[in-house]
């Protein structure tokens, strides 16, 4: 068994946010003031936090926050970001640039719901899915590659840490979800690999999404599907502990826990205009 945190993160504000219009994938704007700040406030909350592997989308509002991130962490400065487009933002097709409204408007003349609409040349939520298992994928590979299995031989110091508190890790998956403490290391106690991922609202909701009802994660104690499911905050925090158990032709997930989600503890310093 092989047991690490995934840590998801949203985005700094752009202007685009403030103006309530929609980004999707044609629309690569840079992070306003407002989430330069916001970038920086996430970045000093987890300045204590030692990562080993950072992926993040390849559309620079993730990648100026991931750079902010690390530049700010004790541990991580100058670390290397794997820009994965997998991470990328769901794409709205012709209501990209448009505002939010225009979506809803079209929406409603399809009898459907915002969320579950998908305007002309845009993605499906199916398809986000599909593009999250896929990073998914990915993923385990690398840290397995990156960190080994416990027990086998492995390069490099982080990696001999990781694999020494795997088997502790992977019994704690496996009990009832803690409430969590609102402590920036919450949900870690015997992990010791632990990846960040950068990217977008609507993705991390599909992601979040597919943990909890695809694959049935445990929850913490007295969550609220609605809290859970609530749209991400920009710099919004969720993480979930993964297990891993080999397989043939590779990993294999066998459980997966919330420790919570869209998490913006890190905000409340910040001006309410902002």
């Amino acid at each position: 068994m092989f047991t690490f945190s995934l840590t998801l993160i949203r985005h700094g504000e752009t202007q685009y946010n403030r103006d309530k219009l929609l980004q999707g994938q044609g629309v690569d704007t840079p992070l306003s003031e407002v989430g330069l700040r916001q970038a920086e406030a996430v970045g000093q909350y987890l300045r204590d936090f030692r990562f080993n592997n950072v992926f993040v989308s390849n559309l620079q509002r993730a990648s100026q926050t991931a750079e902010i991130i690390l530049r700010n962490n004790t541990h991580c400065s100058g670390m290397e970001m794997v820009l994965d487009p997998l991470l990328r933002e769901r794409g709205f097709g012709i209501a990209e640039g448009r505002p939010k409204e225009d979506l809803k408007n079209m929406a409603n003349a399809a009898g459907q719901s915002s969320r579950d609409y998908t305007p002309p040349g845009g993605e499906t939520l199916d398809q986000v899915r599909l593009r999250f298992k896929k990073f998914l994928k990915v993923l385990f590979l690398r840290m397995v590659d990156d960190h080994g299995w416990p027990g086998q031989s492995t390069a490099g110091a982080a990696t001999a840490a990781g694999a020494a508190g795997n088997g502790a890790a992977a019994a704690a998956v496996s009990g009832p979800a803690p409430a969590p403490g609102g402590s920036p290391d919450d949900g870690l106690r015997g992990v010791s690999v632990h990846a960040l991922v950068v990217s977008h609202g609507a993705y991390i909701r599909v992601a979040i999404r597919h943990f909890v009802e695809d694959l049935e994660c445990s929850l913490p104690r007295g969550v609220r599907m609605s809290q859970l499911f609530s749209p991400c905050p920009n710099t919004g925090i969720s993480r979930f502990i993964l297990t891993l158990s080999q397989a043939d032709p590779g990993p294999l997930l066998s459980s997966v826990r919330c420790v919570f989600t869209n998490r913006k503890d890190h905000l409340a310093h910040l001006k309410d205009d902002e």
